[in-house]
């Protein structure tokens, strides 16, 4: 899969730029920081590397799970690009360094201890992390980590060629927006 991550992520970089320009200088205009937010996630064999977005909080929001942050901490322009993902597209530079793969488990924070046990339970971390995966297009987030340690350890079981595909496929359509979720396909 490193190769169609590359590829695509490269492809994705230089197809998006103008568009990333855009989100780049909008963010300087209508929030206040930095438009880009650098923060430590956890990786592959639980190594620690920077994970790249672009900011959808102000600044002095303190690093948590979104579940676990004020909503009211979230910019407007924020929520326009947490919407529609755009927020995440900074992360094809994550891919790119071979930190991540288009798809996967969501890195978690160090902080999120509940999570982090519960995943190296199921040998999650065996894997890198991902921009998209089962969990996101099913719209279970970090809030519920036991369920989703058992939906990443499901999506890394049965993942084949045409999961991976099916999965960025269905997040650039919009699914697990809260929207548009797919049936949870984990036995509970």
């Amino acid at each position: 899969m490193r190769l169609f991550d590359i590829v695509l992520a490269l492809f994705g970089l230089i197809a998006l730029s103008p568009l990333l320009l855009v989100i780049f200088l909008f963010s300087c205009l209508f929030q206040p920081g930095s438009p880009l937010y650098l923060q430590q996630r956890i990786g592959k064999e639980e190594k620690p590397f920077t994970l790249f977005k672009f900011r959808t909080m102000k600044p002095e929001t303190r690093s948590a799970g979104t579940h676990e942050v004020d909503p009211a901490q979230v910019t407007t322009w924020g929520r326009f690009l947490r919407r529609f993902k755009l927020d995440e597209l900074p992360q094809l530079w994550n891919v790119l360094k071979g930190e991540m793969s288009l798809v996967g488990p969501r890195p978690c924070l160090p902080n999120q201890t509940d999570l982090i046990a519960a995943r190296r339970k199921l040998s999650v971390f065996s894997v890198g992390p991902g921009i998209t995966g089962l969990a996101q297009i099913q719209g279970i987030d970090m809030s519920t980590p036991g369920l989703l340690a058992k939906t990443d350890a499901e999506m890394i079981r049965t993942m084949s060629i045409r999961s991976y595909f099916k999965y960025i496929v269905l997040t650039v359509c919009g699914w697990g927006r809260g929207d548009r979720v797919v049936q949870a396909t984990v036995k509970k």
